[in-house]
């Protein structure tokens, strides 16, 4: 976006639902909306720091699973339940990242049904590079205060446990 715009297009949103007759529904709106959009302002960041590297976040998150990972190396399926995607979006990425050389796919080793994947060096390199980069890069400035990321932690999370993403 080149210029911002004049008013906050979610607050006018959230006027228009209390004018409908949707009070009891419009401030709620308004936040999901204002989390949604949220969302897509630092996805864009995170891409733009990693379009470099050839990642998208997703990728990137993945290679970096692995390389936080003991032996760098995960089962599929826990890969995907750690990343809380579908395994179809965890193959595609492999996929993507198998034939840049930055990972690679094996057999588990009692397992016939299950296969691994593991960093290659590139792989381990590319996501300590593309790490940095994001630390610098966003991470370290995100436009939030120490104060409302501690709080964004704490209200993201209990909203997470009581959707059913994790337990505890």
């Amino acid at each position: 976006m080149s210029q911002p715009l004049q008013r906050d297009p979610i607050a006018e949103a959230q006027r228009n639902w209390e004018r409908h007759g949707w009070e009891d529904v419009a401030a709620p709106m308004a936040a999901i909306t204002a989390v949604m959009r949220t969302q897509q302002i630092l996805l864009h960041r995170a891409e733009t720091v990693l379009k470099p590297f050839g990642l998208t976040f997703a990728r990137y998150e993945l290679l970096t699973l692995l390389s936080f990972s003991k032996r760098g190396e995960l089962p599929m399926n826990r890969a995907s339940a750690l990343l809380q995607v579908h395994p179809t979006s965890v193959t595609n990425a492999v996929d993507r990242l198998e034939n840049a050389g930055l990972v690679h796919r094996s057999a588990h080793p009692t397992d016939g049904r299950t296969t691994l994947i593991g960093l290659t060096a590139p792989g381990r390199s590319l996501a300590h590079e593309a790490t940095v980069a994001l630390n610098e890069g966003v991470f370290s400035a995100s436009g939030f205060s120490d104060r409302d990321v501690s709080t964004l932690i704490r209200i993201l999370a209990k909203f997470r446990a009581d959707a059913g993403d994790f337990s505890g």
